[in-house]
């Protein structure tokens, strides 16, 4: 019996089919004050990365560089392997029942997936912010940003939690709308608040790359396009890697693209990769240049 890949199969509503809601226009982020010197920005690399759920072949021999301080889009039709993928690169798929990974991951040349290497140390170096958002409700705002800390076991003193919390919320592009409010719990936020959120929280641990799933998939238009602009700031101090159903997004936003693509009863592959102008005004294999024309998925 097979297992289907844990992705969901229904059509993601992009930027120009979401639903407004009622949320106040949000500034675009300024750029935050500079805190403590940040790590060198880091080259993450797949090598040959395939991914089973049970005796079922999702992704197959999958490489990809992606580079530091760069965005990187992944795209292409629902089922083809792109959160999968993402979830190898911080070592999540292991979390799934059944399921196999082979290949390595490098973060500046060192495999994320050795026999040395912690689980936590991914985790820490490789922060995740999930399609749907995800904050600590009963949390204050304040304690949402922090909490990464205890899990972690950083110790910082009031005034460095206070700058940590100024900085985070900056680089979320949120500090302006919740700074007269810290001690609210982090639940009462709107939909595209607590996305923002989130991304603070995991910029609190000081991570070298950001993988980000879908997360603007359930936001309204306004949101969107705070967190796309958020997303260039992040690029300063980390690399990132973003999951889109959205065409006009990872053209907006990523400096360089992979088309993923999966046939009826083939694992996923990378079709094509490389600069996103490229990509969109000069696919080199037609299946790209008919996926990000709309003429499928």
């Amino acid at each position: 019996m097979t297992t289907a890949e844990p992705t969901s199969t229904q059509v993601i509503p992009t930027v120009d089919s979401a639903v407004p809601v009622q949320e106040p226009a949000p500034a675009a982020p300024a750029p935050p004050a500079p805190q403590t010197p940040q790590a060198p920005l880091a080259e993450l690399e797949a090598r040959d990365i395939s991914c089973w759920f049970g005796d079922r072949l999702v992704l197959d021999r999958v490489s990809l560089t992606m580079p530091a301080g760069g965005i990187t889009a992944l795209i292409g039709p629902s089922g083809c392997g792109k959160s999968t993928f993402l979830r190898t690169l911080n070592r999540m798929h292991e979390l799934v029942p059944s399921a196999k990974l082979s290949g390595e991951v490098l973060l500046d040349g060192e495999d994320i997936y050795a026999a040395e290497k912690k689980l936590t140390d991914a985790r820490r170096d490789i922060g995740m912010v999930f399609q749907k958002p995800n904050p600590f409700p009963a949390m204050s705002i304040r304690d949402n940003v922090l909490a990464g800390l205890k899990l972690t076991g950083k110790r910082a003193n009031r005034s460095e939690k206070d700058d940590l919390v100024e900085h985070c919320l900056k680089l979320g592009g949120l500090w302006n709308e919740v700074k007269d409010r810290l001690d609210a719990p982090g639940g009462g936020l709107s939909g595209g608040q607590q996305q923002r959120l989130c991304i603070a929280r995991s910029m609190a641990i000081k991570p070298r790359v950001l993988l980000m799933d879908e997360p603007c998939s359930a936001l309204d238009p306004t949101s969107t396009r705070v967190i796309e602009e958020t997303m260039k700031y992040l690029a300063e101090e980390v690399t990132i890697v973003i999951v889109t159903h959205n065409m006009q997004q990872a053209a907006r936003v990523s400096d360089q693209c992979a088309f993923f693509l999966a046939s009826q009863g083939t694992p996923g592959v990378i079709v094509e990769h490389g600069d996103t102008v490229a990509m969109f005004q000069n696919p080199q294999d037609e299946r790209t240049s008919d996926y990000v024309n709309g003429r499928f998925g």
